[in-house]
């Protein structure tokens, strides 16, 4: 298992794992415009490294806005357009209600646990 992190004490802290060969970004603190450009540049920093195939675990986050939820979006389709599959897990509606007031809850790849994103693709 490799670990990193942005350390610091910002109001956003990530760090990632690699479990079953998939890129698995623990995601702690406030997804929005104060944060935007630490969390793209974070992701496409992961996927540059780890490749396509991405878990965001967002049990962390205290807050997400659409300008995050747009950044997700676009990780997912990139992800998915190179062959990857990616996933979220740990996503609570009250953190994140904006997911579900523009209805892509219901389109995006949501799972509980990690387990159950890494059984969707096809990975212990």
């Amino acid at each position: 298992m490799t670990v990193s992190n942005n350390g610091g004490g910002s109001a956003l802290a990530l760090a990632s794992a690699t479990v079953d060969g998939v890129n698995v970004i623990r995601v702690t603190g406030l997804l929005d415009a104060t944060t935007r450009d630490q969390f793209a540049d974070y992701l496409a920093a992961e996927a540059a490294e780890h490749g396509t195939d991405m878990v965001l675990d967002l049990g962390g986050v205290t807050f997400m806005d659409s300008r995050a939820l747009g950044l997700i979006v676009h990780q997912w389709q990139v992800s998915t357009q190179a062959g990857g599959r990616f996933a979220l897990i740990g996503v609570e509606y009250a953190k994140t209600k904006v997911m579900w007031i523009t209805g892509l809850a219901q389109r995006l790849p949501l799972y509980d646990t990690l387990d159950d994103a890494l059984a969707a693709f096809g990975r212990s």
